[in-house]
Order: structure tokens, then sequence, then C-alpha cells
């Protein structure tokens, strides 16, 4: 017999508010809203091994602005859509609940709880039917729900989602960066180990390359040009060379939607990307000179390093490169030879002897100079007691 399930938040009910207040990632990914995500592999495993535990089932992504900490979980989507995950995330669906939407239009924060509860509570009845598909919420700047983050309209949250997040009836996955988690989020342990942190690192250029590989097929439609291999990775270096306080892949992909979207601008749809047009974009994000920035032996290095990562060719081995013999650098590895061991243990035992030989010689003298003024003594007495004996 099938248990009924009361809700105190209707089906209806909870569906428009997701629809209100959230974004359905699985749907939305679905319908193919979002490129392939990769680079993010043991991450995503990461946070389904969270997921799929029965207490602290709470994931936190921290990384920096634009590393791909909401990558990450389109990633999980993609992974729940195509079944690569265990059979209790089958099916499952990722809402991110938009904060300053439901707080939008509010006058009082009685009026926002009166949204923002009965959201969780609907979370939380259907986590616990069998018969339901797992909802994993997902909250962006999750540090914004702390009580002392300032600015933020809904400061203070974390009290209610609190609750539930202790009594297990929650499945969250938030996402800040670590200075933000460490300032607001760690300030209230009870809510601090009731998450798991998974640490994203910003990709090295060839995996921003091989990101951007993957990213390539949507720009391309939509703007209606084609872009190389080798201009995807003249984009990966320049952003990385000349944009230093921004964090790849999203340097990088905002780059090359700019840079196509100038090519369009002044050669038209159908056409090849040029580098010129990276050229004049990289030079308008960071104001250096375009026409400064061409460099013939940067692009002969990328073609030979693309034609590399593709496999067209195989990659040098290295050099070791000779340098001056330095023997404190492998002190600890080396054993120093035995003979020069034995001279030096040598040298000091007979320095240690002739240290001895000294002082025993000095000890002689003293001990001969003692003598000798007893013996002067003993001699002066024996004359006065005889003299003594003759006047008698």
């Amino acid at each position: 017999m099938t248990e009924k399930w009361d809700y105190l938040v209707s089906n209806e009910e909870f569906e428009e508010l997701i629809r209100l207040y959230c974004n359905d990632f699985t749907a939305l990914d679905k319908s193919g809203r979002y490129d392939p995500i990769t680079g993010r592999d043991k991450e995503i495993d990461d946070a389904i091994l969270i997921l799929l535990q029965r207490g602290r089932k709470n994931v936190c992504f921290l990384a920096g602005a634009g590393v791909g900490k909401s990558a990450a979980v389109v990633g999980l989507c993609q992974k729940i859509n195509t079944n690569q995950v265990p059979d209790m995330l089958q099916g499952s669906r990722v809402i991110e609940v938009d904060l300053s939407r439901m707080a939008s239009g509010t006058s009082s924060r009685a009026e926002f709880q009166g949204r923002f509860l009965p959201f969780m509570k609907g979370l939380a009845e259907r986590y616990h039917n069998p018969n339901e598909p797992r909802i994993i919420l997902f909250m962006d700047e999750i540090h914004q729900i702390m009580p002392d983050c300032p600015g933020s309209s809904f400061a203070g949250l974390s009290d209610t989602i609190k609750t539930y997040l202790t009594q297990g009836d929650l499945m969250v996955i938030g996402a800040t960066t670590r200075d933000e988690y460490r300032m607001y989020v760690t300030a209230d342990p009870a809510l601090d180990r009731r998450f798991q942190k998974v640490f994203l690192k910003a990709p090295s250029v060839n995996e921003t390359y091989e990101i951007m590989k993957n990213i390539r097929p949507g720009l391309e439609k939509h703007h209606k040009t084609r872009m190389s291999n080798e201009c995807l990775m003249l984009i990966c270096q320049l952003t990385e060379e000349h944009m230093r306080k921004r964090n790849q892949p999203d340097k990088s992909i905002i780059t090359a939607d700019a840079a196509m979207a100038y090519h369009v601008f002044v050669n038209g749809i159908g056409t090849d990307l040029t580098y010129e047009s990276i050229y004049y974009m990289v030079a308008r994000e960071t104001g250096l000179n375009a026409k400064a920035m061409h460099d013939e032996q940067q692009v002969r290095a990328i073609d030979k390093e693309v034609a590399i990562l593709e496999g067209k060719i195989e990659a040098p081995e290295e050099k070791k490169v000779s340098a001056p013999y330095d023997p404190s650098s492998n002190i600890k590895d080396v054993e120093m030879d035995k003979d020069f061991q034995a001279e030096l243990a040598a040298e000091k035992a007979a320095a240690e002897a002739k240290e001895k030989e000294s002082e025993q010689t000095q000890e002689d003298r003293i001990a001969e100079k003692l003598a000798e003024k007893l013996e002067e003594k003993l001699e002066q007495k024996i004359e006065e007691k005889l003299s003594g004996k003759e006047d008698g």
C-alpha cells in the first residue's frame, strides 16, 4: 500500500513558487540552455559523494569570481540528465533560489518570510517522500544570508535555513568565495559544520583551451562566425597575460564572445575570426595598443602548441638543463667518502689528544713547583730544628 502524503504546501503552490522565484537548472539544461561543462569532473564527483551522505549532505563550492562555481552546478545537472549519477540522485532537480527576485517588491521582512518559508516547507516535505525526485537547492553567494553581511536585503536568513539543515530536510549546494565564506559563514560554527567545502581552482591556459573548445559551438552558432583552435589559444594566452585581476575561464569566454561580436560588426557573418579582432577587444579591455600586440614568435609558438595538443605532432622531449655542481643541493642524499670521514675522525682525535697532553703537561709543571716549594719548606723547618738543638 502506497503511503499517502498530505503536503501543507500543495504541488500547485510549490511549483508556482519555483516558477516565480527560482531557476530550474535541470530543466534549463534539458532545453539546451547551457554549453557542455568540462574540466570539473573531480569537483562534481566530490559534490555527488557529499549529496549521497545521510548527515552532512550539503556542499559549498569555494572559488574566486569567474572560476566556474555555477558552471560546476550546471555540470552536475548535465550528469543527472544523462543518468551519470547513482540511483539515489536519478531524476533529481537542481533548483536555484533567486533571493533577490524573492525579496523584490516586499516592504517588510515578514512579507519576504511569507514567500520564503512556504518554499522551504515545500522542499522539506518532499525530501522524505521516496516517490518524489530529490530536489537539490542551489544558493549562489550564500554568504549573503548571514546576519552580519552588509548591504544584504536577506541577511539573517541563515537562522531559518539552519533549522531545516539540522533536521536533515534539505540538500543544499552553496557557492561563494573563500574570503567571504571565512568572513561570514565561519562566524557561525553551527552553520559552517553543516557544509562540506569543495574548492575550485582556476584552470591553467591549456585547461582553459579545452573548456573553450566545448563552448565554441555555441558561440559560432550565435555569431555565425568560425573560430579556429589557434584563435582560441591566442585568447587564452592574451587574457592570462594581460588580465591578471580576473580569473579563467570567465575572462577568456567573455573576450571570445566580444571578439566575435566585433568581427561580425566589422566583417559580417560567415567568416573566420581574425587575430586583429582579438587584439582589438583585449586592447579595449586593458588599455593597451592593439597594433603593438601582434608577435610573430608568439603566433608560431601557438601554432606548434595547438598542433601538440591536438595530436598532430609529438611533444619534444624535455632537455635537462646543465647547471654548475652545487654539493649542498643534494647533501642529504649523498654519503660522504669513508676515507675522508676517517681522516676527519683521526684529525679530531689527534687534536683532542694534543689538547689533553698540553693540559697534562701544565698540570705536571704545577705539581713540580708545588713539590719544590714543599721540599724547600721542609728543609727550612729541619734546619730550624737542628739549629735550636745546637743552641740548647
